[in-house]
């Protein structure tokens, strides 16, 4: 899906992420599994860790990955969300946001490292989850 430039550092999308859009301080990713919905924001920040941002900052990055929690819960039926800053591969600050359930592919297990390869998403789906998140969540579509 090309490359995302943020901060003067370019990020290869494909091979991992779909760009859905971005909200008012985020970029907006899905994840190239469709096994489970693992969603990517991308502040649009030169700091390296979340703890290390400005209040207001830390705040709105953490209010629209809740949007995506939101989002996961109320329309799409997952009753549990991982969520973490991790960071150790691409130093440039990503949040992830994940749709858990009981039964999940790699349940009880956290994902990182645990979820097995699974089909990609098609390009219908990853369009009715760009539109879904625009209509509930205010995500603007680039």
């Amino acid at each position: 899906m090309g490359r995302l430039i943020l901060i003067g550092e370019t990020i290869p999308m494909t091979g991992f992420a779909h760009r859905l859009g971005r909200f008012d301080f985020c970029h907006v990713l899905l994840h190239k599994n469709a096994l489970l919905p693992w969603f990517i924001l991308v502040p649009e920040t030169d700091v390296m860790d979340l703890l290390d941002m400005p209040d207001a900052q830390r705040i709105a990055a953490i209010n629209e990955a809740a949007r995506i929690s939101q989002f996961l819960k109320q329309h799409l039926g997952f009753p549990k969300i991982n969520f973490a800053a991790i960071g150790n591969v691409v130093a440039q600050l990503h949040l992830h946001v994940v749709g858990r359930k009981p039964g999940d592919h790699c349940w009880p297990a956290p994902v990182w490292g645990n979820l097995p390869d699974g089909p990609p998403y098609a390009a219908r789906r990853i369009e009715e989850i760009a539109s879904e998140l625009s209509g509930v969540c205010g995500l603007r579509r680039q």
